[in-house]
């Protein structure tokens, strides 16, 4: 979807933006000359250090201007961002369920022994059933944060499906549309990372274990395939519901300013965006961990620390965000991201 676009000396590159949105400018080849509001002036060339990262148009650039027969890439900003989103996502390895959680899982058999899918559980009984979740998820997981009314009401509108050994739950690149638990049985996590390459699976998950959240809160495609390896049955809920019933109630977005109080008194600017966008441009004192290592990197954060996670938009953070409090971790969300507050 990006081109190489050549611009003749004298001309100013982003005034050629046909469609006016918000775009990332990249200088390939050439002299781009930059005047800020401030006074400073600032002279850009294709191939330099400087030429890695996009021409901040709203970084209180004046004017820009070509020195020279300029080569230039424009990117949309909002499609660059949830495309480094999905990509962030796509690395998520869903780490394993323990011993102690896999020997709760519960399953009934027919006379021949083979397994049965359960019947749908009524609301107010499923919490008595440690064969879908086991306790340290209910004290420390997701449902541990939610108003017990959203939990209920959650229950109320899922729906029990029974499932097939093979059968392909999520498709790698579809729409995001339903949040899924597991009641009984196993399901693999796969992905495609390079084409005409088979998929590589990144992990198995098990009764209580939830998933397909990630495309939900960030509104972003499916990241990988999650197929059946047992027959069983699984709990979905659709998209609207898990907004209002478990995102609106878990993500807490506060502004800039409210942000800084909290940092002043000890809260942590956590930076969710690749290693190289944090290099370039971070708030001060703001740690990184992108989203895509957020599972992996876990065990470093402290449960005792209340962190404020941020990226461009809010889109992965709002992703991170969820992952942590799944962790049972205190977390705000920068409202907007950097791009949507007074930095």
């Amino acid at each position: 979807m990006c081109f190489v676009e050549k611009v003749s000396k004298d001309i100013n590159p982003f005034r050629m933006n046909v469609s006016k949105a918000a775009q990332a400018l990249y200088l390939l080849s050439g002299e781009l000359g930059l005047r800020y509001a401030n006074g400073n002036k600032k002279i850009m060339r294709g191939g330099s250090e400087a030429s890695k990262h996009a021409v901040d148009a709203s970084a209180g650039l004046v004017e820009a201007i070509a020195l020279t027969d300029i080569e230039i890439v424009r990117i949309d900003l909002d499609l660059l961002d949830i495309m480094m989103t999905w990509d962030q996502l796509s690395d998520f390895e869903k780490p394993s369920t323990n011993e102690a959680q896999k020997s709760d899982t519960t399953k009934t058999s027919d006379n021949a022994g083979h397994s049965l899918a359960k019947p749908a559980r009524a609301a107010t009984s499923w919490m008595g059933d440690t064969g879908v979740f086991s306790a340290s998820k209910l004290q420390t997981g997701v449902f541990s944060r939610l108003p017990s009314a959203n939990i209920e009401e959650m229950f109320n509108r899922m729906t029990s499906v029974d499932v097939k050994a093979g059968q392909v739950i999520i498709h790698q690149g579809a729409e995001g549309d339903y949040y899924y638990l597991i009641e009984n049985g196993t399901a693999v996590v796969s992905r495609i990372t390079e084409a005409g390459q088979p998929p590589t699976i990144l992990a198995e998950l098990h009764a209580g274990d939830a998933f397909g959240e990630e495309a939900l809160v960030s509104d972003n495609k499916r990241n990988a395939t999650i197929t059946m390896k047992t027959e069983g049955a699984l709990l979905k809920l659709k998209k609207t519901d898990f907004i209002e019933l478990l995102k609106a109630p878990l993500i807490s977005q506060i502004t800039m300013e409210e942000a800084r109080k909290l940092t002043a008194n000890g809260s942590i600017w956590v930076d969710v965006r690749f290693p190289s966008e944090y290099q370039f441009d971070h708030l001060p004192k703001a740690i990184n961990i992108p989203l895509n290592e957020l599972r992996s990197l876990i065990p470093t954060l402290d449960k005792q620390k209340e962190y404020i996670v941020y990226c461009q938009t809010g889109r992965r953070s709002s992703a991170s965000a969820f992952v942590l409090v799944e962790q049972g971790f205190r977390v705000q969300v920068l409202q907007g991201g950097t791009r949507g507050s007074k930095v």
